[in-house]
């Protein structure tokens, strides 16, 4: 250091003008770094004011877009109950259900023969859109269940049983039948049977917003539903959880990608395809063990408000007039007609039949044979009473 002199000052460090001292804020400069510490904390002030600000306006977005996600779903569900509403409009609220005697298998000569009467009666069912047939025992046999097997021509109650179960078997989608009819003796000629091609009778490729399918025994993930064959070529995950071995209607869901391994689907009741949508979605079959238990074991909650009875002694059925109706029962009689229910029938103290129906009809007048078969009158009384039908349900009901 020379004598008196100042201290050398490192490279590159700034001297305020006019005052000699060391650099700017360092112990020998002169401490006129303040102002600019005091501008940094007003800048730092409004920073946080701004910061403030922008988190408020994008609370404030957030809100709005949540808002209006709100507004569009419910918009969205709007829009789903008036298309419900809509369908709703094109469904069939009506049900429209036979009852015939099981015997009338024992007119028939030979097992192949009693199948293919069967088939006959399935096929006016599904070609008049019948939503139940009840086969009932006018012989007073006890019988409520398809199990058991067929012990030969002319085994009283055991007509009933075949008849039920070949009717369930061609009901069911062929896909769906593996599961559901294992081999069985009383099933070994329907494969001669006309199909019914019904509309839940779908093939591989056909698109169709619902399908018949039976749960599979297959592992799903926590919180999934189970897995349905519907006999596509991809299996369908259900909305829900249910035993293997069931079958269920699901309502299909439009494919999101192309390539995903499996559909997506609800599961409806059987009669929602029926109801909402207007389609014809197969009968159902139940067993009476007596012409009363057709009605004493309806399935319908408000019973049948509609009966009718079938005979050549009834009325004409050109002149009837069908009221109204919600549930709609047809009776056929066997071969010695409904007279012979009436007699064997232990909770029925009447002889005439006519005055268990609303309607006592004879749907085909004036006919030139002695004796209508009952797979016969089956068609004809259906295609008779048609029109009468379609009137009825145009008019408003009061339920």
């Amino acid at each position: 250091m020379a004598d008196g002199g100042e201290a050398k000052r490192p490279k590159g460090v700034p001297v305020r003008p006019g005052t000699g001292g060391g650099p700017w804020g360092e112990p020998g400069g002169n401490g006129r770094c303040l102002p600019q510490a005091e501008e940094r904390k007003v800048d730092w002030r409004r920073w946080k004011q701004e910061r403030k600000a922008e988190k408020k306006k994008w609370k404030e977005m957030k809100l709005l877009k949540k808002l209006e996600k709100q507004r569009m779903r419910e918009l969205a569900e709007e829009q789903a109950e008036k298309q419900e509403e809509r369908m709703e409009a094109k469904g069939r609220h009506y049900t429209l259900s036979v009852a015939l005697p099981g015997s009338i298998l024992n007119n028939a000569q030979s097992l192949e023969l009693r199948t293919y009467l069967a088939g006959q009666i399935a096929r006016a069912c599904a070609i008049f859109c019948v939503d139940e047939i009840v086969v009932f025992d006018e012989h007073g046999e006890d019988v409520k269940s398809v199990e058991g097997d067929f012990e030969g021509i002319g085994r009283r109650g055991k007509a009933c049983v075949q008849l039920a179960r070949i009717l369930q078997y061609l009901e069911c989608p062929q896909y769906l039948r593996k599961s559901f009819f294992p081999k069985h003796e009383d099933l070994q000629f329907a494969g001669l049977l006309n199909p019914l091609d019904s509309p839940h009778h779908m093939r591989v490729d056909e698109d169709s917003e619902y399908r018949e399918g039976v749960v599979l025994d297959r592992p799903t993930k926590p919180g999934r539903g189970s897995f349905v064959n519907c006999g596509m070529r991809k299996e369908v995950q259900i909305d829900r959880q249910l035993n293997p071995g069931l079958r269920v209607t699901v309502r299909l869901e439009e494919p999101q990608k192309a390539e995903a391994k499996v559909r997506k689907g609800t599961v409806v009741s059987s009669h929602h395809p029926r109801t909402v949508s207007g389609l014809y979605w197969g009968y159902s079959v139940r067993l009476a063990s007596c012409l009363s238990a057709v009605f004493s074991e309806c399935p319908f909650k408000e019973g049948y408000d509609l009966s009718i009875g079938t005979s050549e002694r009834g009325s004409s059925v050109d002149q009837a007039t069908l009221p109204s109706f919600r549930h709609a029962l047809v009776v056929f009689g066997g071969l010695e007609g409904l007279e012979a229910g009436v007699d064997v029938d232990p909770n029925l103290e009447v002889t005439d039949p006519s005055v268990l129906f609303d309607f006592y009809l004879n749907t085909c007048p004036s006919q030139g044979s002695r004796t209508i078969r009952t797979e016969e009158a089956l068609l004809i009384s259906l295609s008779a009473l048609r029109p009468h039908i379609n009137e009825a349900v145009k008019t408003p009901s009061d339920s």
